[in-house]
């Protein structure tokens, strides 16, 4: 009787004092071999070991467990406990990332790493904490840009009339409309089948998804843009977060910073490799020499974006006065 007691007290000590067992849940778009799968995937392994084995857990790839709408709204209430976000769709269950979906927001992806790595990055994470869900770490995801199965896109007015498929977010359709073409959004599992068969004329986004989706295959027109730079992120359920001590969240933070770091490596490997594999299978690139020219005719999305949401002027100005 009085081992049982014991033993029962401390288990109890255990649970209360934030030290118990942890089987995580992790949720990812993306399939095996690809720079966030295995860096998710590092993450949750060194989790368990960092932690003497309080947190452990199974990474599902491929959305397995649904869309990435699911997927967050499941972190929300604590069903998943991590996760590797697009944060373009997530604007539509936490308004204030809309502020990464602004075209030429940055100056370039080391600008975005700059501010993402610092104190911007941490106020985001703090907002983004209310609707149950933090970032400990902001992984590479490149520049999005457009390609179509039509034409070169040089100037803005080569936009006009086209129709270009969006993510599902008001901001990428006021954006296309802002060049005077028609957005669509859809599915990106619909995406190669709609160019086929010319349901939409082109698409935008980054040369790793540009080339393992085969888009470039019926989309043979890759214009250079860069019009998008959008972080993904490590994210981690509020709740999960909660029920881990001090010291195992220390511990849990230096991790999120190496499989950051792990992770930017390979992608930069794989966009390389990409890029390459495209154009050599006789993709007509073209670099968009006047990008100021298409960044001058998006300003209205920054208007209208602050008056659908307040919050984000003051995330503009914090991003456009980090050098």
């Amino acid at each position: 009787m009085r081992k049982t007691l014991i033993a029962s007290t401390a288990i109890a000590s255990l649970i209360f004092s934030g030290s118990a067992l942890s089987a995580w849940t992790g949720w990812n778009i993306h399939n095996k071999d690809y720079p966030i799968t295995d860096a998710l995937e590092s993450f949750i392994k060194n989790a368990e070991k960092v932690t003497d084995g309080r947190v452990s857990g199974t990474l599902y790839n491929g959305a397995v467990l649904g869309s990435q709408g699911d997927a967050i709204q499941m972190m929300q209430i604590g069903s998943v406990d991590f996760a590797g976000f697009n944060l373009g769709p997530m604007g539509t269950a936490i308004p204030e990332v809309n502020v990464l979906s602004l075209p030429f927001i940055f100056k370039d992806v080391d600008h975005m790493h700059r501010v993402m790595d610092g104190a911007f990055g941490e106020h985001l994470s703090e907002a983004m904490s209310k609707h149950g869900i933090i970032s400990l770490g902001w992984y590479d995801a490149g520049a999005r840009s457009f390609y179509n199965h039509v034409k070169p896109i040089v100037n803005p007015s080569d936009v006009e009339g086209m129709k270009f498929r969006v993510m599902n977010n008001e901001l990428y359709v006021s954006m296309i409309e802002s060049l005077k073409g028609n957005a669509t959004p859809m599915a990106f599992n619909e995406v190669y089948q709609s160019l086929k068969t010319g349901v939409v004329d082109g698409a935008e986004n980054n040369w790793p998804s540009y080339e393992s989706t085969n888009h470039y295959e019926v989309a043979k027109f890759y214009s250079n843009s860069q019009h998008l730079i959008i972080p993904e992120c490590l994210c981690v359920s509020t709740k999960a977060w909660g029920a881990l001590s001090e010291a195992d969240q220390a511990a849990l933070k230096k991790e999120a910073t190496k499989s950051v770091a792990m992770q930017r490596e390979l992608w930069k490997k794989r966009e390389a490799e990409s890029r390459l594999l495209v154009i050599d299978s006789g993709v007509q690139f073209n670099e968009v020499a006047d990008k100021a020219a298409f960044s001058e005719a998006m300003k209205p999305v920054y208007a209208q974006a602050i008056e659908a949401i307040p919050e984000l002027e003051p995330f503009i100005k914090e991003i456009q006065s980090i050098d």
